[in-house]
């Protein structure tokens, strides 16, 4: 069912990694340039994927298992996004000009978050599905 709380936790992850994503930059440069996710291949490519993942995941709502999995999956892949950004925010100067972090680069982070609590309510769904073919 697509009115469950779940459902609401992953289209809240889509529209974080999905649409603002686009809009919020990473970071700026000692110029003061905003650099946002479109200009760095790897960092859309990654944003892209969490949100296939998580639509994939919200429209699987008859296979708790499989959206289960999937939000696992997900998390792993916004950690990894979230070990790329802190790599080049850490990498030694001359390779990457980041003087300021932006408010792009906390997104992984807080969809972290929400594929956290809707693996936990598709988890309290499978238990009391389980518990309800106990007593048939």
């Amino acid at each position: 069912m697509i009115q469950r709380i779940q459902s609401l936790y992953l289209l809240i992850a889509i529209l974080l990694n999905g649409v603002l994503s686009f809009y919020l930059p990473l970071w700026f440069t000692s110029e003061n340039v905003e650099i946002f996710a479109l200009s760095q291949p790897v960092a859309i490519s990654l944003f892209l994927v969490s949100v296939l993942l998580s639509f994939i995941s919200l429209i699987s709502f008859k296979k708790r298992k499989r959206q289960f999995v999937l939000g696992r999956i997900n998390i792993i892949l916004n950690f990894v996004l979230v070990g790329v950004f802190a790599y080049w925010t850490l990498s030694l100067p001359g390779e990457m000009d980041i003087s300021e972090k932006g408010i792009g680069m906390l997104l992984p982070i807080i969809s972290i978050v929400f594929i956290a609590l809707a693996n936990k309510a598709i988890k309290k769904d499978e238990d009391l599905v389980k518990s309800v073919d106990r007593l048939r």
